[in-house]
Formats: C-alpha cells, structure tokens, sequence
C-alpha cells in the first residue's frame, strides 16, 4: 500500500492544464477514453445523484464542434470587423485536440443544492484529470464564456447546464514545476 500513496502524491503533484498548441496529432484510444470516463464515474455524489453528463467528440464530431465556434464569431461579428484569422482563430483549440469532451450537469435541485452538484462534477473533472494525467494525455479544462449557447446548440435538456470543455491529446509539453504557495500558509489548526 505504501507504493500507492507513493504514485497518488506523484500523480496529483505532478498534473498540470496541459494546452492543445503541445498536442501532437497522436491518437488516444477510445479504450483510454472510456477508462478516463468510468474514473469519473466514481467521484463522490451527494445523495448519489451522478451529476456528471459528457459529450465525447472526437474525428468528425471535433469538426462539428469547431464550426459552433467559428460560426459564432462570425454570427456576432459585424461585417466590417469580420477577420478570417479570428474566425479560423475561434475553433482552433478544439481543432488541435485529439478529443474534447464537453462537460455537462444534470441539475437536482429538488434533492440538493446546486453548488453540491457542481462540487461533484469538479471532483469526476479531476479524476478525469489524474487519469489522463496517469496515461501521458495532456488536458485541461476550459469554461469559454459562451456555454449557455454551446448547450443549446448541443441541445441540452432543460435539466442540464454545461460546465465547459475537457482538452485532451498527447503532448510534447516539457515537464514544469508546480507553483503552489505552501499549505502552512492555507491551513489554521485548532487543538
């Protein structure tokens, strides 16, 4: 057990938001995938409602992602201020990604607050995180300002809200230090 604790601190120390520009064009397989995915299947759940809903896109489906986000620029965009490098620009981090996968909520207010779900959904991201972490795949987590509108074009359900999008690919990011201010200065005991 001793060697578990030794790989969990590493892991978690050593996970950093990994950016789609040090993607390489490297496959992830969807066995991978679906081992990231069953990971944050166990996150913790309040009252055991499995907040957690994700999108996978990856080939075509990035292509049809990327084109929400070009179309959107240029659906805001006033003629005379329209640039093709932006609108190219606007699909370009999930064009890079091997796969993205969108986040999304199932709300239960009914059961829970909602802040509770969202701590939920953080805590399945951070598995997903550390897994991909585990498996050399860069990621990083994402809430562009415009998700209300990615999930309706996504067509959500009324119940559901997206929380942003997970990056992912294989990279050639060197490695870097963490930057963490230490946790003596963060924690107050009381004895």
């Amino acid at each position: 057990m001793e060697n578990s604790v030794e790989v969990i601190n590493q892991l978690i120390r050593s996970r950093r938001s990994i950016f789609p520009p040090s993607y390489t064009t490297q496959d992830i397989p969807e066995e991978i995938i679906h081992t990231i995915l069953q990971n944050a299947n166990y996150a913790p759940t309040h009252k055991l409602t499995e907040p957690w809903r994700f999108m996978v896109f990856k080939g075509e489906g990035l292509v049809k992602l990327a084109s929400f986000f070009s179309e959107r620029y240029k659906a805001i965009t006033p003629p005379e201020a329209f640039s093709q490098a932006r609108y190219e620009a606007a699909s370009e981090k999930v064009m890079k990604s091997n796969c993205v996968i969108v986040i999304n909520m199932e709300v239960h207010t009914d059961k829970i607050p909602e802040w509770e779900e969202t701590a939920a959904v953080a805590c399945a991201v951070q598995n997903m995180w550390l897994t991909a972490t585990a498996y050399g795949i860069g990621a990083y987590w994402g809430s562009p300002g415009v998700l209300k509108e990615l999930g309706a074009y996504l067509g959500l359900p009324e119940d559901q809200k997206c929380l942003g999008l997970f990056f992912m690919g294989y990279h050639q990011a060197p490695e870097a230090a963490a930057r963490r201010t230490p946790i003596e200065e963060k924690v107050t005991w009381i004895k």
